[in-house]
Order: C-alpha cells, then sequence, then structure tokens
C-alpha cells in the first residue's frame, strides 16, 4: 500500500546508490505478488522465510460474522458498545476517510467517545487522536486502511470491520491489529448483501468458515434493503421547455441583430 502511495521511487532512488555488492533484507507483513516481484527486481537469488502461512489469520483472535443491513451497520455498532462486555479498546475499519468520520460523529453523538484517523488529517491531527486512544480518553478509534498501516497499540481487544475491504487480505491485516504478543482479541465483521461476494472471497483466503451470531436485534428483516435507484439526470417538462422557447428565440435574434449589421457609435454630449 505504501508502494502504491509513491514510495517505491525513494526505494528505487536508495537502491541506485548502494554498491553492486551488497546484503539486503526485505521485510514485509505480507508478501502479495507485487512484493515477490519487487524483491525480485532488487535482489540476486533471493531466499524467502515465512513465519506463517500466507494471509493466515492470528489464532488468538476470535472471528464472529454479524449480517446487517447497510443502514443499520451504526445502530449495531453502538449496540455492541453499549452491550457488550470487554469492548474497552475498540478499533473500527472504514473503507473510506468520509466513511470514518460519519461513524465517529455518530457514536460521539451517542455519548461514545471516538476519535477518526484517515489520510487527509495532518500528521499533529493522527499522532493526537492516536494518543486519545492509546491513553483511553477515546474508547473508539475509526480509521481507513490507508491511516491504519502500522497501527501497533497494546490492548486492542476488539476489531470491527464496519465495511469490508475490497481485498481479502486486507482483512487478515486489519484484524491482526488485535490479539498481539500472544494476548487475545476479538473480531467483528459486518456484512450486508451487497458484501456478500467479499465475505465469500475472506473465508476462501482464511481457509474456513466464521462462526454467525444472530442472536442481535439488527438480523433478520433489515438485513435485506432496497437497492439505491440510479442518479437520473434532470429533465425539464414540456411546459418549462415551452416557456423558454420565446426567450431564447427571441434572445437569438436579438443577438442576430447585433451580430449582423455595423454597430453605431455613441457620442456623447459636449
Amino acid at each position: 500500500r505504501m508502494l502504491d502511495m509513491g514510495f517505491i521511487h525513494d526505494v528505487r532512488r536508495i537502491i541506485a546508490t548502494l554498491r553492486e555488492q551488497r546484503q539486503t533484507f526485505c521485510f514485509s507483513a505480507t508478501v502479495p505478488t507485487e512484493i515477490r516481484e519487487l524483491a525480485d527486481g532488487l535482489l540476486v537469488d533471493p531466499v524467502h522465510i515465512a513465519v506463517t502461512p500466507t494471509s493466515s489469520a492470528a489464532t488468538t483472535v476470535e472471528q464472529s460474522l454479524y449480517r446487517v443491513g447497510r443502514t443499520r451497520k451504526i445502530a449495531l455498532l453502538e449496540h455492541l458498545l453499549k452491550h457488550t462486555q470487554g469492548m474497552r479498546q475498540t478499533l473500527v475499519f472504514t473503507r473510506t476517510k468520509h466513511g470514518a468520520d460519519r461513524v465517529a460523529k455518530r457514536l460521539n453523538r451517542a455519548a461514545i467517545n471516538a476519535q477518526a484517523i484517515h489520510g487527509n488529517k495532518s500528521q499533529n491531527a493522527r499522532t493526537r487522536a492516536l494518543e486519545a486512544f492509546k491513553s483511553g480518553h477515546a474508547r473508539v478509534l475509526v480509521a481507513s486502511d490507508i491511516a491504519a498501516r502500522g497501527i501497533d497499540i497494546d490492548g486492542i481487544s476488539h476489531v470491527v470491520n464496519f465495511e469490508l475491504p475490497h481485498e481479502p487480505e486486507t482483512y487478515v491485516h486489519r484484524i491482526g491489529r488485535t490479539g498481539r504478543a500472544g494476548n487475545s482479541g476479538a473480531a467483528i465483521a459486518f456484512c450486508d448483501s451487497e458484501e456478500q461476494p467479499r465475505w465469500n472471497k475472506i473465508e476462501r483466503l482464511i481457509g474456513h468458515p466464521v462462526d454467525e451470531v444472530t442472536d442481535h436485534p439488527f438480523h433478520g428483516s433489515h438485513l435485506e434493503e432496497e437497492p439505491r435507484p440510479p442518479q437520473q439526470p434532470r429533465q425539464r417538462n414540456d411546459q418549462q421547455r415551452n416557456n423558454n422557447q420565446p426567450r431564447n428565440a427571441n434572445r437569438a435574434r436579438r443577438g442576430g441583430q447585433r451580430g449582423g449589421g455595423p454597430r453605431r457609435s455613441r457620442q456623447r454630449p459636449g
């Protein structure tokens, strides 16, 4: 992700200044195809060492799935934060920075102290949000994927996938923010009807089904929602078009008269 943001150019500039005879180590939490191709281009006959299988979820993280309608997700999140024991330090993931701000504002209105962190915030603002979360002043940290890269905070009890990511590997990266250093953690995923194909890919990647929780007030009848109607371009009715025709025609005639003949010079009185 950081290479996609432009850091690849800095890496190549640094490599270009190094001597040919060197020893290089590349560390990455995940090794997708793009990273492997980068390593093959920078290293000579590299050796690949994997501590755990590719994109495997930590066994110390208890995963659960909540099927809920898209518009009911925020109500479910509030419900869990108010009625689930042990959700003392919760990291919530959204797909967009606007979604992170929106969720944080709703939680604060519900008297749940939350901070948002994303790429649009300054470094000082992100630092303040992280410090508030680490100190316990903010119970919830709502983050986008870009801002969440590299977050390592001890004591995160729960990770909530408020919106499922487009890439299944990102799900594994998200839930890895809890259950670290031998501690236990919990990962909760919200899935609406439109996100079902993404969830199928996630389960195929992690290699096993995730237990579904149905004992919550927003399951069942709230799951299926009417699809959002496509936006149609605004069209004026016939009466508006007829009303505009004479005015447009007069404007055209006036324009033709002005452009067709010579202009008269106005003389100011002496």
